[in-house]
Formats: structure tokens, C-alpha cells, sequence
């Protein structure tokens, strides 16, 4: 009985490595695509605008892009995840920078904590949002001066952008939906249709060919 169990359970885990190592070219090559678009444009806002400080590429976006664009069906990488975990969480680090600036052992841990707090709370857990409360409040002078607006820019600029991208490069493929939800699939038609749109006129093409 107990050697049944432990075969059995030998091969469920040796199907989910396999299944999880496969490797699909296709998908691969829109995730990097995907990727490289999104963390491209906030590259190219930063160059435009401020050549010297970095104030728009934070690190957290590129946290938000393995997983917008590599892990699509995680409940985690969802829209309303991606926006709301960063703005919840850039608000609540600059206000604890607010109310005590320079003590960095208590700012450091309260931006990370509250921030998963928040985001449990409102349903917007997002990793890459912890990353983000954390910047607020260790981030350099700059970052710091800009106070409120760095929940404007550039967390929610730079939101916006990967989540544009997003959506238009994770519907590119029959295998590919995003949102997972239908029902925030219907609040985003406006991107996915011309999207399934493109990629039938890309297929004609090809047929003709």
C-alpha cells in the first residue's frame, strides 16, 4: 500500500518537471518580444526625458515583466494585480517615507509589510509591488523629492506601459489570453480584438504564400 502510494506519487511529480520543462519556441519568442517592448518604451521615456538620474526604470518592472509576460495564467499577473499591488504599494512606501524619513530600519520593513497587507486585503497581490514600496522609501534623493508624484511617475506611468504591451502581445497566439478572466477579457476588448484581428491577417498571408 504505502510502496503504491509512493510510485504513484513518483509519477505525478515526474509528469509535472516534464510538463513544466517543455520548452514551446513560440510562446518563448512572444514572451521575450512582449518583454522587450514593454521594458523598451519606459527605457526610451527615461532616455527622452532624464538622461541622468533614473527615475523611470525602476527594478520592480522588470519583476512585473517575467511575470506578465512568462507566467500569463498566474492569478498574480493579472491586470488588476499589475496596476493596483504597484500604485497600493508606491503609496503606501512614500507615505511611510512622509512620516519618518531617514530611519531606515523601521521605513524599509514597513513598506514591504503593509504593502502585502494591502495588497492581500484588496485582492492585488503582486509581488513586484513589494519591490516597489521598498524604492520609495531607499531609493535615491531624487526619487525621495518627488514626494506623491511618484506614484504618478513612474510607477503608473511605467504600469500602464507593460500593461498596454501586454495585452496586445500575450493575445497574439491561440495559446496566449490575457486577461484569463473573460470577464475582464470583455473590459480589454478594445485591445484584444484588433489584436485577434492582426494575427488572422498574418495567417492569411502566410496561406497565400
Amino acid at each position: 500500500m504505502v510502496k503504491s502510494k509512493i510510485r504513484r506519487g513518483y509519477r505525478i511529480a515526474k509528469y509535472i518537471v516534464y510538463k513544466e520543462t517543455l520548452v514551446d519556441s513560440v510562446e518563448n519568442f512572444w514572451s521575450f518580444v512582449g518583454a522587450f517592448l514593454g521594458v523598451g518604451l519606459i527605457a526610451f521615456l527615461q532616455s527622452a526625458l532624464s538622461e541622468t538620474d533614473n527615475l523611470f526604470l525602476i527594478g520592480s518592472f522588470g519583476a512585473s515583466a517575467v511575470l506578465i509576460f512568462g507566467a500569463i495564467q498566474s492569478p498574480l499577473a493579472q491586470p488588476r494585480n499589475l496596476v493596483g499591488g504597484h500604485l497600493i504599494s508606491a503609496l503606501l512606501g512614500v507615505t511611510i517615507y512622509q512620516l519618518f524619513p531617514n530611519i531606515i530600519w523601521l521605513t524599509a520593513p514597513l513598506a514591504v509589510g503593509l504593502s502585502i497587507i494591502s495588497m492581500q486585503i484588496t485582492k492585488t497581490l503582486h509581488p513586484p509591488g513589494g519591490a516597489t514600496a521598498l524604492i520609495a522609501v531607499i531609493g535615491s534623493e531624487k526619487i525621495k523629492d518627488l514626494g506623491y508624484w511618484f506614484v504618478l511617475t513612474p510607477v503608473a506611468s511605467g504600469v500602464f506601459i507593460l500593461l498596454a504591451v501586454a495585452l496586445v502581445f500575450n493575445n497574439l497566439t491561440p495559446n496566449r489570453k490575457y486577461p484569463t478572466n473573460r470577464r475582464y477579457s470583455r473590459t480589454f476588448r478594445w485591445a484584444i480584438i484588433p489584436t485577434k484581428k492582426i494575427m488572422k491577417r498574418m495567417r492569411g498571408k502566410r496561406q497565400v504564400i
